[in-house]
């Protein structure tokens, strides 16, 4: 039944087939119209008709009968072809049987009604294709390459790293690298979702799939094609529909048990009844014959194999559209039963740059304070350096000299500054030139500075807070998530401030990536039953985490390629209240899943009691064999929609 469905996605796709089976549909209908008025003026003997009504049925039908042939040779029949080709034929044939009308048209519209009910079904299909390739028209074409002097356009595939790229405004980016001159804004909304422009200039990191908006840039390439972050999210987006969702395959699991079962219950219906009618068995065959093909008719499970796994597919493109990529529909199921959320805190629920919070200068004001540590941490490449030097940005262009650099590892930096000798460092540093330093309230990374051998003041230097991260938890309680939990290998008061900050029920700090395991293991064991533990992180240390959780949620933008890659669903934008949201959309999709089987399986049910009791009728039986497939179907293009 998964092949059966997935020959439908390859029927479905494009327009050109979308066409082709709309004027199949309409020529039918047409044929149909015609031969019902033959049938009525022409006068014709019933085998006649049946050669009229054979043009529509064979035109419309065709492709039905042929898979099912194509099942019956491969051994694998029990599908939806083989059911609506047995009821149909059968249908032709009953007005053979003695004392039974003709059922020609009805046979024709059943099969008419299953082309139908496959063209909403492509369309539908499209439309979530449509909201999936949206991030793969991020897939660029062209990557205009500086070589021996000349601009070359060359496929994306073929550029080497460390080559030099241009690219005008308007273009797509075709590889990620380091911008080397030139600045622009770029639209990285196919990206992650994020509609404002994020500016670029010299130095700065440029990912492919952006669109170039203002300025023309030339970027070093630091990756090839392949290993790019277009490429990886269009590999995660193609390999996101072969992992089954365990609703999906209970699907195909039932169909492989309902069909077979559906055509013996036939059977038994066309010929046990006859033997004990009171005229014998001859003179109530066709009656029971014609209640078992509406039987059949009726029982055949379209709704069900298309809706369901198109309702998963619907899901998965409305989350891509707000920049959260799902693996697979069966990390939708996975989503959906979220009870425990854990978070990283370095690059998750904090920005993982430091900078300046607080400045508590003595005999000094603020601005000097941080003019002199700025200096100092002139040529730093430590992070407490650029978030001293990005406080005081004037620091480069206001021509102070800075003489006699020393770097003391583990302590800290000395230099002469307009000829004054400024130490700036941390504790130790302080007690090793005998200055007495005060401490601080605030949490983080306290600098000292001293000049001339006298105590300054201190800087705190603290990694920022994500500005959505205390609503990420607030809505995270609103969906009914009992336990939030952050993990990092950070100093317990920083662990303290942040957990406090953002209303966490729980955190354990000073880990190592073995201890996130252990941690995360204790935390799955104490999990409640049919409820699901996710991680959400960002660093390389985070992916045995993201592998071993029940569901494993990667930020994409600034994360690592392990993380991304050994996560089942990925963040594009970084922000951590996307992980209520990726729930919600689950639930959602989860929910009009299971209205679609409980629909669908609740008016077949009805229409079959009246089947046995000989109250059924074919016209009733197409519109509980169709009618609910085209319903079920619209129901689910709703998961499109968030």
């Amino acid at each position: 039944m998964a092949n059966q469905h997935h020959s439908h996605e390859h029927r479905h796709h494009g327009h050109g087939g979308m066409k082709g089976k709309i004027i199949l549909v309409a020529v039918t209908a047409l044929l149909l119209a015609g031969a019902v008025l033959v049938e009525r003026y022409g006068g014709l003997s019933s085998v006649q008709l049946l050669f009229v009504y054979l043009v529509p049925y064979l035109l419309v039908g065709y492709g039905t009968l042929k898979e099912a042939a194509e099942g019956i040779v491969k051994g694998d029949m029990f599908n939806e072809h083989f059911l609506m080709s047995l009821a149909t034929i059968g249908a032709l044939c009953i007005g053979f049987l003695p004392g039974a009308e003709t059922e020609y048209p009805e046979a024709v519209f059943v099969m008419l009604f299953f082309q139908v009910g496959e063209l909403f079904e492509g369309y539908a299909e499209g439309k979530s294709r449509e909201s999936i390739s949206h991030l793969m028209d991020i897939r660029p074409d062209v990557a205009h390459v500086e070589r021996d002097g000349k601009l070359c356009d060359v496929s994306p595939d073929e550029v080497g790293i460390g080559e030099t790229i241009v690219v005008r405004p308007g273009e797509k980016v075709p590889l990620d690298g380091k911008v080397m001159e030139g600045a622009s804004a770029l639209n990285t909304i196919a990206l992650t979702g994020e509609s404002l422009p994020r500016d670029v200039a010299a130095g700065d990191d440029i990912v492919s799939g952006c669109v170039n908006l203002t300025g023309l840039v030339r970027v070093r390439t630091t990756k090839t094609f392949g290993e790019s972050t277009v490429s990886k999210i269009i590999r995660l987006v193609e390999s996101a529909d072969e992992k089954k969702s365990r609703s999906e395959s209970f699907i195909t699991r039932f169909a492989r048990v309902y069909t077979p079962i559906v055509v013996c219950a036939a059977l038994l219906l066309a010929f046990v009844p006859p033997f004990f009618a009171a005229g014998g068995f001859a003179a109530s065959f066709s009656a029971w014959l014609h209640r078992a093909l509406i039987f059949l008719v009726v029982s055949c499970p379209c709704a069900l194999v298309i809706s369901v796994p198109l309702t998963f597919f619907g899901g998965l493109g409305g989350a891509s559209r707000k920049g959260i990529l799902v693996k697979g529909s069966c990390y939708m199921d996975a989503l959906a039963k979220v009870g425990t959320v854990v978070f990283d805190k370095t690059g998750t629920l904090t920005r993982g740059e430091f900078a300046v919070e607080a400045v508590h200068p003595e005999d000094f004001s603020e601005t000097e304070l941080l003019h002199l540590a700025a200096h100092v941490e002139h040529f730093s490449t430590h992070p407490i350096g650029e978030a001293l030097r990005a406080a005081f940005p004037n620091e480069a262009t206001d021509g102070c000299p800075v003489a006699d650099v020393e770097e003391e590892a583990g302590y800290g930096i000395r230099a002469r500054v307009v000829g004054r000798e400024v130490c700036v460092g941390n504790s130790k540093m302080m007690d090793r030139i005998g200055v007495q330093w005060r401490g601080c309230h605030h949490v983080g990374t306290i600098i000292h500075v001293a000049v001339d051998g006298r105590y300054a003041g201190h800087i705190v230097i603290n990694d920022r807070v994500k500005e959505d991260s205390a609503q990420a938890v607030a809505a995270l309680k609103g969906l009914g998530v009992k336990r939030t939990v952050m993990l990092t290998g950070d100093r317990e008061e920083v662990a303290r401030d942040v957990a406090g900050k953002l209303g966490l029920d729980a955190y354990f700090a000073e880990l190592l990536p073995a201890d996130k395991v252990e941690h995360v293991e204790r935390l799955l064991a104490a999990r409640p039953e049919g409820r699901n533990l996710a991680f959400v992180g960002d660093g390389i240390n985070d992916a045995p985490v993201l592998k071993r959780a029940d569901v494993g949620i990667a930020m994409g933008g600034l994360g690592s390629d392990a993380a991304i890659e050994a996560a089942d669903v990925v963040l594009m934008d970084d922000q951590p209240s996307k992980v209520a949201l990726a729930i919600r959309i689950a639930r959602r999709t989860i929910r009009i899943a299971r209205e679609n089987v409980w629909f669908a399986v609740g008016v077949k049910v009805g229409i079959l009691g009246l089947a046995v009791v000989g109250l059924g009728t074919m016209w009733m039986a197409v519109f509980a064999d169709v009618g609910v497939t085209v319903l079920a179907v619209l129901n689910a293009m709703r998961a499109l929609r968030i």
